[in-house]
């Protein structure tokens, strides 16, 4: 079975609509991201600004060590407010990404079984058994892909606690080193 130009036609035309679709995905999700670095640039722009106006007005040490102690708190937040934001972008990327494949998994497994169902209704008498092969080994694919499928979306789950309880920790980690400076410095 032949196909058909206008056959051809329509496969690359949905093969382009693919591509432009995950390319404009891609373009969507580096968007934010410059968006983000531009936002985290200007807010670091501006607290320089500030910070540099308070350390010119301290009047001794101990109090420029107060100042540095107080800037050193909230840097240990923000990077990993920018880690969240810079992952919550990834995933939101790569879900659009996932979405799409599954639905070009899901399409090409219905154009094989369709293409099986064609050949098994013209195919002659006495080739009822390569036919079930056939659909034997595609129905075999189809598990393995749906457990791939399956093991990559594990993976992403486990990933995301993964970084979630990280952050936790070091923000933890973060805070107490900045309450031990605190009170060393005090002392």
């Amino acid at each position: 079975m032949n196909p058909s130009p206008e056959q051809i036609a329509a496969a690359q035309q949905a093969s382009l609509a693919i591509l432009f679709g995950l390319t404009n995905k891609a373009f969507t999700g580096f968007e934010k991201l410059l968006d983000l670095n531009l936002q985290v640039m200007k807010s670091a722009l501006a607290e320089a600004q500030e910070n540099t106006q308070k350390a010119l007005f301290v009047k001794d040490q101990q109090e420029l060590l107060a100042l540095q102690i107080s800037l050193l708190q909230p840097i240990g937040e923000r990077v990993l407010s920018y880690s969240r934001h810079l992952y919550d972008i990834a995933s939101a990327t790569q879900a659009e990404v996932a979405k799409v494949a599954k639905a070009q998994y899901e399409a090409h497994n219905r154009r094989m079984q369709e293409l099986v169902d064609n050949l098994a209704n013209s195919a002659p008498a006495g080739s009822e058994p390569a036919v079930a092969a056939l659909t034997s080994v595609i129905s075999a694919n189809n598990q393995l892909s749906e457990t791939m499928y399956q093991t990559v979306k594990q993976a992403i789950e486990v990933a995301e606690h993964n970084f979630n309880a990280a952050s936790s920790a070091a923000s933890r980690g973060a805070k107490q080193g900045i309450d031990d400076a605190s009170r060393a410095a005090r002392k």
